[in-house]
């Protein structure tokens, strides 16, 4: 059965129509998924080291292993606790996490030397790394190229609750839909003489 050229016109036009609304929809629908772009950050320094600099190895699970000093800008007025997380994405199987720090108070500007170890707020709860520890664990990467190190601070609208068996991923999850600014420092290390031995990164 042959159709018309007026059918034929009026069939072109409606598939026309319609990949045009599903179009529209596609990108409607991208449109609400993806973020229109990062939020405010938080500028993060420290005393020890600079941006993309070595971190001294008094940091470092080769040296003295204390957590190093840090300090941030002051976060958004809405803020109601500030979060610390540490990576190493240069981990051999993947992102590999040295702090967990949460519930910061809001005021917090910083951090002292070796403050993983008795120098926090009393508010503050330190989870577990990925050594199984709680509190900083530092660099001790493998033998090879120097590792990069994230010290992540965040800012929250929330306070966490979490206890010291929470992990990167529990932390991650709990901050979903809270963080108000965030800001990072990156520092590198390189292995030393010798082999490391055991868990590490």
């Amino acid at each position: 059965m042959k159709l018309s050229r007026s059918v034929w016109g009026v069939a072109c036009a409606a598939l026309a129509a319609w990949v045009v609304l599903l179009a529209g929809c596609a990108i409607t629908k991208k449109n609400v998924e993806d973020p229109e772009g990062p939020g405010p950050k938080l500028k993060v320094s420290s005393s020890a080291f600079q941006e993309g600099k070595p971190i001294p190895k008094e940091y470092t699970g080769e040296g003295a292993d204390r957590s190093p000093p840090l300090s941030w800008e002051a976060p958004p007025e809405k803020t109601r606790s500030l979060a610390v997380l540490v990576e190493d994405p240069d981990a051999p199987k993947g992102t590999f996490t040295h702090w967990v720090l949460f519930n910061l108070p809001a005021d917090t500007s910083g951090l002292p030397e070796n403050a993983s170890a008795g120098k926090l707020p009393e508010s503050a709860g330190q989870g577990t790394n990925d050594f199984g520890k709680t509190g900083y664990n530092g660099p001790k990467p493998p033998k090879g190229k120097p590792h990069r190190y994230y010290f992540k601070v965040f800012a929250l609208d929330a306070n966490l609750d979490l206890d010291s068996k929470a992990t990167h991923a529990n932390v991650a999850r709990a901050m979903r839909g809270h963080v108000l600014a965030e800001g990072a420092l990156m520092g590198t290390y390189q292995h030393g003489a010798g082999a490391s031995k055991g868990k590490g990164d």
